[in-house]
């Protein structure tokens, strides 16, 4: 369905868009950075944070502005009413618990995954994951999975409108050799990360699959490194139990 353009509210489409400013990489916005982010000039940008500061889903200190807790209820309630995170959660935990190790069930989003499920043993990232989480496809394993079960113009794509910034200095930004790794990922049917998110962080993804076949979503383990250790070990480790959850799931999942 077509909305007409006199049948939108543009002023909600743009406080939208300053909301979408805040991220992990931008938990603190000045006017002029969430102007620039959102693509809106500075007075539109200022209506709509202290608006949101009014209103409680946002704090101010006289310069910056921060998200409170309760921009959550804005997308708790949807992931509420999202079959999905009911149905992996307690697969999620018990196999946390089984391997004593941090696992995650996330979607994706244009160029970003979103975290829609977690369970956590110990924190292996400096940011706090949780539901709603949001980090780029391109240079995690999760997204690499997800983006592997789409065509390669679809991939070529979403690479083209990412950023690909370097997170550290094992991150992967070249196109080429993005879609050389995603090749390989749908090959294999997993995807391993070294130290490409933050360093110290390694994880292994592999899909969610429907009955059908088809992919809705990625399941991961992450981990910290062992510097003695090369990152096939992950594989060895943690690929069986995570195929034995992705089979589990795919009888559940529709």
């Amino acid at each position: 369905m077509t909305v007409k353009e006199r049948d939108m509210m543009g002023g909600l489409a743009k406080g939208l868009r300053v909301i979408e400013a805040f991220s992990a990489e931008h938990p603190r916005l000045s006017i002029a950075e969430a102007a620039e982010i959102a693509g809106l000039d500075r007075a539109t940008t200022r209506r709509c944070l202290l608006t949101l500061s009014e209103l409680g889903y946002a704090a101010y200190d006289g310069k910056f502005f921060t998200v409170t807790p309760r921009i959550l209820r804005l997308g708790t309630g949807c992931l509420a009413t999202m079959p999905l995170p009911r149905i992996v959660q307690p697969i999620l935990d018990r196999l946390s618990e089984e391997i004593g190790q941090s696992t995650s069930v996330s979607i994706l989003d244009e160029t970003e995954i979103v975290y829609v499920a977690r369970a956590a043993q110990r924190r292996v990232m400096s940011i706090a994951l949780m539901p709603g989480s949001r980090l780029p496809a391109y240079c995690t394993s999760m997204g690499r999975v997800l983006l592997a079960a789409q065509d390669r113009d679809q991939v070529l794509a979403v690479l083209e409108a990412s950023p690909r910034l370097a997170r550290t200095a094992h991150t992967i930004t070249d196109i080429d050799a993005l879609m050389a790794e995603i090749d390989e990922t749908r090959s294999r049917g997993y995807a391993l990360i070294d130290q490409e998110v933050e360093i110290g962080l390694r994880s292994i993804a592999v899909p969610l699959k429907t009955v059908r076949g088809q992919t809705v979503a990625a399941l991961n383990v992450g981990l910290a490194a062992v510097t003695a250790e090369p990152v096939s070990a992950l594989a060895e480790r943690y690929l069986a139990p995570l195929l034995a959850v992705q089979k589990e799931l795919a009888r559940m999942l529709v």
